[in-house]
């Protein structure tokens, strides 16, 4: 059992704020294109890099002495103790202004936004929302709403997988098919100075977390999609993307990037072997 949630303790985070700074460099961009199976190339000072490159920047770095069991730094700091030990990227919202650049100072102004406990058929369920802010030389590039959620470990052998998944997507009229591998994990997680144990140690998933594989990166997913619906509008990113994550993505086997048009642009969905979807959102221009 995890100690007593105290909503009222950790809604006193609200409104902290923080600001880190990183650099955009062309082996940055090489690598996230690689892993984002975008055309590698040879960028250069000035080109345009991946829209969620931003995802790699200033990421916190702390001593291993102070990474909790799961490789995530222990609770506190900026974001809230939350007690629950599950963590996991839930959704959010993206505003692309301008696109970061080969050779872009970018400072990321973190705030925040709120904190809420919801009852679910999993049990307890905290989110966390933090509002992002990223700026270069030319002024704001992107806005963003990052949602986290915490929760409980199973008990008594129940199983880590939603008891009801999404409802299968429509058919889609564009479709991109990708391997799911543990190295494309690996790549991911290491871009973005990333140790959460879930992406790369399967002993820790399967036994601890009671999850039955490796699990693919929250924002990893919203990157494929946000990247396909620029490459479905001319290599132009939307100007809002939001996303929810529906289920785990797990290893093995294929998965897919999907999108139908609709009125207010794309709905656009990652699903899994089954062809069940595991993150949705609509990208709009």
């Amino acid at each position: 059992m995890t100690e007593k949630l105290d909503i009222d303790h950790l809604r006193q985070w609200i409104g902290r704020t923080e600001e880190a700074s990183d650099i955009v460099t062309a082996q940055l961009v090489k690598g996230l294109r690689a892993t984002l199976f975008l055309d590698i190339g040879e960028p250069k000072t000035g080109d345009a890099a991946p829209f969620t490159t931003h995802w790699c920047l200033a990421q916190p770095v702390y001593p291993m002495s102070m990474l909790g069991p799961d490789g995530h730094p222990t609770r506190g700091g900026f974001l809230p103790p939350v007690p629950l030990p599950r963590r996991m990227w839930a959704g959010g919202e993206l505003q692309f202004i301008e696109p970061l650049r080969v050779g872009d100072e970018a400072t990321r102004a973190s705030r925040i936004a709120d904190v809420t406990v919801k009852n679910g058929s999993t049990g307890t369920l905290c989110f966390v929302s933090v509002e992002h802010t990223i700026t270069t030389a030319r002024g704001v590039a992107i806005r963003e709403r990052q949602d986290i959620v915490y929760r409980d470990m199973p008990s008594g052998g129940q199983n880590a997988t939603p008891a009801k998944p999404a409802p299968p997507p429509p058919t889609a009229k564009h479709r991109q098919t990708h391997a799911s591998d543990p190295v494309l994990l690996f790549r991911y997680s290491a871009l973005t100075f990333n140790g959460h144990r879930i992406h790369y140690d399967r002993d820790y998933v399967t036994k601890v977390e009671g999850y039955p594989g490796l699990i693919f990166h929250g924002p990893m997913q919203a990157a494929l999609l946000v990247e396909f619906a620029a490459h479905l509008h001319e290599g132009i990113a939307p100007k809002k993307f939001s996303y929810r994550g529906l289920q785990p993505l797990f290893e093995g086997g294929e998965f897919s990037v999907n999108a139908n048009e609709i009125p207010e642009g794309l709905d656009i969905w990652v699903a899994n072997a089954d062809g069940a979807p595991t993150m949705r959102g609509t990208a709009s221009w």
